[in-house]
């Protein structure tokens, strides 16, 4: 039987936590992203063999997060870019999207969408419907920047046009940035979204994809843009991204004015180190390996569990969850023993 974790949603508890404002008045939870396997199980509905346009897919959806006691709704639509090959001349350079982006020629003729239109902002508007009182939407595009250019050029087209052809970098990196710049201009106008936010994943165990100067060069200025157009109209900005971010995170927080963090490793920066060295600037959100979540006995759990609070939410800026998702193969009920001990804290 599905265990309901019920309790009145409030995302101005959330909103306190990543503005740093006051002790929220209970531990929020922060997830961002959930998969449409892990929210089949949890429902018992078919939601993996959904579509977005799917009757019910949207209800089923709201129902899952505000269930298991979320005070905001994180959602994301990707640009309106076509990634699928769509000239003749297709080399693969081993990722999982060919490159599609090459030359300037390539450039030139790609399908760019009008910058008034970067994403489908319908399915916001659809949710914004739906969602009960004391819920707010965490909006914001599916990839970041840099996921974009490194699908359109493949990551290997990508590194040897940095050294090749600069130039042509930095076209597509502008112009993925107006695209992101104009959603989160539109998302942060809606009434029903009460936060932005950007996954981006800039690294992996030991450091970034890009070095540290590409990235202030080619990707932190459109961060900036994104968050300004949030702060512009009142909202925070929650940025997502995997890997050792060490070099950069001065920059992340100081220069691009992120207010959130997410995506933390035990195995790279336990999320309460992160805390001590930048929990006076920025707030960290989850943590819990997901390792850790899927592997452990419930006991073992439940104490690692309190063992992150303790350490992260004596001040109340922090929520609890995972550090990186809710993955296919992670136990619900596993997932549910982490959410029971955030409930139990008063």
């Amino acid at each position: 039987m599905k265990t309901h974790l019920l309790r009145q949603p409030d995302f101005n508890q959330f909103l306190k936590v990543i503005t740093r404002k006051g002790m929220p008045d209970h531990l929020p939870f922060y997830e961002h992203l959930a998969s449409p396997g892990f929210i089949a199980r949890r429902t018992g509905t078919a939601f993996d063999t959904m579509s977005l346009d799917d009757p019910g897919y949207w209800n089923i959806y709201v129902d899952f997060w505000v269930g298991m006691g979320f005070d905001c709704i994180r959602m994301e639509i990707p640009l309106n870019c076509p990634l699928k090959e769509i000239h003749d001349h297709k080399h693969s350079y081993g990722s999982e999207t060919y490159a599609i982006i090459k030359t300037r020629d390539d450039f030139e003729r790609y399908p760019w969408p009008d910058e008034s239109e970067p994403i489908d902002f319908t399915h916001f508007e659809t949710v914004a419907g739906i969602i009960p009182e004391g819920v707010k939407i965490v909006g914001g595009v599916c990839m970041g920047p840099y996921e974009w250019v490194s699908r359109l050029m493949g990551v290997m087209g990508l590194s040897y046009a940095l050294a090749d052809d600069p130039g042509l970098v930095e076209c597509i990196f502008s112009r993925i940035g107006v695209l992101h710049r104009s959603a989160v201009r539109q998302l942060a106008s809606m009434d029903a979204i009460g936060a932005l936010s950007q996954g981006d994943d800039l690294g992996f165990k030991s450091s970034t994809f890009l070095s540290p100067a590409d990235l202030k060069k080619l990707v932190f200025p459109i961060y900036k843009n994104m968050t300004g157009e949030a702060h512009d109209r009142g909202k925070p900005f929650i940025l997502h991204s995997c890997g050792n971010l060490k070099e950069v995170y001065d920059d992340l927080i100081t220069d691009c004015g992120i207010d959130a963090k997410h995506s933390f490793e035990d195995v790279i920066l336990p999320v309460e180190d992160f805390k001590k060295q930048y929990g006076d600037r920025v707030t960290p959100l989850g943590g819990l390996d997901v390792d850790v979540i899927c592997r452990a006995e419930r006991d073992e759990l439940r104490a690692y569990t309190r063992k992150k609070i303790e350490s992260c939410f004596h001040d109340g800026y922090w929520a609890l969850g995972t550090g990186n998702s809710l993955t296919d193969y992670m136990p619900v009920e596993n997932y549910i023993a982490v959410l029971e001990e955030g409930m139990n804290i008063r």
